[in-house]
This record gives C-alpha cells, structure tokens and sequence, in this order.
C-alpha cells in the first residue's frame, strides 16, 4: 500500500515536471502598445486566464501595459479567435523583459495578477447593456459579471463580489435631475413607479431613504476592502448622499415633502469620499447635483478643446496609480455626461488626481483609499460617444477596439487581481 502510495506520487510529481517543462518553455506576450490590434479584448484574455488559474503578469508602462502569460496552446487559440495581437517568446526573453524592467533607472515594473476578480455591476435589471460604459465594455471584452440591485445590496449580498461598479445612479433620490425635461415622458413615470414600488416593499418610507441606505452599504462595503468604481453621476450624487446623511436635500415632487431649508449648511463633507465645499443645486428644474460637475466649462471649451491627459507615476514606487494609468495613449479626447468632469477646488487634498483638462481646469479621472478599499470616479457617459443623449443607438465597439478611453475602465476591473501582491510589500 505504501509502496503504491509512493509510485503515485512520483508518476504525479513526473507529469507536473513534464507539463511544467513543456508548457512553461515559451511565453505568450501579448503588446498593448499601437501594435495591438484589440486592446479591449486582451482584457479579456488576462482575465479568462486567470479565471483559469494561470497567473500573468501585467507589465507596467512596458510596450504600454503588456500582458505576459504562461504559453498553454488554450491561452493562444483564445487569443486567435478573439482577434488579439500577441508575440510566442522563450522563457530568456521573457527574463530579459523582467530585467530590463527591473532597473531602478527604467520607469517599468511588473504586476502578478492572480486571481479573477467576482465582480457586479449596480444596475436597474430593466437597464439594456449599452446603457452603461462598463456594462458595454465587460460584454465586449467578454468579462463576466453579475447585475445587482437595490434587493441584493439592502439583502446583504455585497461580501460576495471584489469590484463593485455603479452604473450612472442617482443615489438622492431625485431620479437623476431629469424632471424639468421628462417628467411627462413615460420612462420617467415608469422609472419613479418602479423605485417608489420597490422602496416600499423593502421597507422605506421613500425612494430617498432607499437610495441612502444602499449608499451606506456600499461605503461599508468599500471600508472593509471592496474596490468601488463608479462613472458619470454615479460619481458625485454618491458622494453627495452620504454627506447628506439625515439632510432632506429633495423637494417635493420628488419625496412628497419640502426639502430642508438649511441643507446646505448641514452637509457633512467629512462622510464623502472625493469631494468637500460644494454648492448643492437646489432647484429641482436644474439638471444638475452641485457645483461639483465641470460640465458648463467643457460646453464653453467645446469639443475641439476637449482633452484630458493621464499623469505619469512611479510604476515602482507608486503601483496603483500606475495600473490605473496604463495606457497606448497619454493624451485621450473628452466626453460629456450629466457628471463630465469633477471641478478642481472642491476635490479634497487627499484625493489622487489620475488625469485632467488642464485647459479647462477640471479632473476626469480620481481615485481614493477609504478604509481597507479603493474607489475610482471617472467623469463622462461614453469615451466614444461625445455628447450621448436619452434615446441614442448604442456605440458599437467593434469599431473602436483600441480606444483609449475604454481601457482605462478595463484597468479598473483588473486592478483588484494584484490587490494581493500590493498587500504582501
């Protein structure tokens, strides 16, 4: 019996020599630079072979964020099929890569990425994908991903997922500012019916208090180690709500009753992540949250003049900014949104500005630690679509797959994967 036990164990230690040997001799180094022919679904391969349990290495600012994967023939028919550039290297290339990068001297580093990340998406499940930048973007890239709501969140279900994406809410509850234009429009009623039915089933007096209530969960969630990233208005009407708490901020056709006559003064800027010393828009007509939203500088710039350029940071010394950086593109065209941009005065020093207009003078792109997690806000709707309107077909991203825009998104959905390595130094 012990003798059977021990030639098992050597014919297993033989097979993982031989698959070791024979599958590890090559790498597959897929370029992320302008010689890529779809940056967006090579997210997708990093994150299918870690789904898989094959390690890659993200190498920071090298060939503009290159992926490095252990060459399995699985890995690179996947890669043929999806359309992705790579390069076959020997394992000495491989190692003169991570040498060259290693040097003190060379702004580069390497990242291992090790385990795929459970990520969800806050989202109205009556929402179509094309609605949402990040939902486009994951469906594209073929990264998977779970639809949550206000059930699961008020249910306790967050615990369950790394990296939480809030698609553009209102977390106010003043359904997005859209009342001066469509409260007459169906989908508008159709929308405060819906909120204000699941409100009271869930127990709330008001879609407000509802809407509060998820926020808390999420900045519990994001205080215990979740990583949050959120776009558009899912930005500052977040940060807005839990500096409100216990503040009536809305009027009445939105929650039945006046809102506070001093909410202004009341506001807590210590409980929000990003933002501190705005103006609340309290005009219910205005399609606007504060003075927080840089969206009237861009209209007076125009598009010509609309352009954001990410910062460059110690891959070394400065890791996450890095990551979140990568990018074949320095300078990246603008986008609008009801939130396009983020008003430089009103970001609290402690914030991390990844990318702004300098001309313009706002932030596009921002990111915290709060708790034991991250979050990251990124102003605009669509990186391909200007100026995206209520009712505008949906962007087709198999004519924009090496945008720009979109990869800093995808950044953000691998980021959680090296959270261990970060830990460990």
């Amino acid at each position: 019996m012990i003798r059977m036990k021990n030639l098992r164990s050597s014919s297993i230690l033989f097979l993982l020599l031989l698959i070791s040997y024979s599958g590890f001799s090559t790498k597959l180094l897929v370029p992320m630079d302008s010689d890529q022919a779809n940056h967006l679904k090579a997210y997708g391969i990093a994150f299918w072979s870690l789904e898989r349990d094959v390690e890659v290495q993200w190498l920071l600012n090298y060939r503009g964020g290159s992926f490095m994967i252990d060459a399995y023939k699985e890995i690179e028919s996947e890669l043929v099929i999806r359309g992705v550039t790579y390069e076959t290297i020997p394992d000495a290339r491989a190692a003169s890569i991570l040498l060259e990068i290693s040097n003190p001297e060379i702004n580069q580093d390497a990242v291992k990425l090790e385990k795929a990340p459970k990520i969800a998406v806050y989202s109205p499940k009556s929402a179509q994908p094309w609605d949402d930048a990040v939902t486009l973007v994951l469906t594209y890239a073929e990264i998977p991903y779970d639809v949550i709501y206000d059930d699961e969140i008020i249910n306790g279900n967050l615990h369950l997922y790394d990296w939480l994406h809030l698609h553009h809410e209102d977390f106010t509850g003043q359904y997005g500012k859209f009342y001066g234009s469509y409260r007459n429009a169906k989908w508008y009623q159709d929308q405060v019916k819906e909120f204000e039915t699941t409100a009271a089933r869930l127990g709330f007096a008001k879609v407000s208090d509802l809407k509060l209530a998820v926020a808390l969960r999420i900045k519990e969630y994001t205080s215990g180690g979740g990583f949050l990233f959120s776009m558009c208005s899912g930005t500052d009407s977040y940060d807005i709500a839990i500096s409100a708490e216990g503040v009536d901020i809305c009027e009445s056709m939105f929650d039945g009753d006046p809102a506070d006559p001093n909410a202004q003064q009341k506001i807590d800027f210590g409980q929000g992540f990003a933002f501190e010393n705005y103006q609340l828009s309290q005009n219910p007509i205005e399609y606007e949250f504060s003075s927080i939203d840089g969206t009237m500088f861009h209209n007076r710039a125009g598009q010509k003049q609309d352009f954001f350029t990410l910062f460059d940071f110690s891959a070394k010394w400065d890791p996450v900014p890095t990551m979140l950086c990568q990018n074949h593109e320095t300078i990246i065209k603008g986008f609008m949104g009801q939130t396009t941009s983020y008003n430089l005065k009103y970001i609290k020093p402690n914030v991390l500005v990844l990318a702004n207009n300098k001309g313009i003078g706002t932030a596009k792109y921002i990111h915290g630690e709060f708790g034991k997690g991250q979050w990251t806000f990124y102003g605009g709707h669509d990186p391909e679509d200007y100026q995206h309107f209520v009712g505008d077909p949906p962007t087709d991203l198999n004519l924009h797959p090496n945008s720009p825009g979109y990869r800093l998104i995808l950044n953000n959905v691998l980021f959680p994967a090296a959270k261990k390595k970060k830990q460990k130094t």
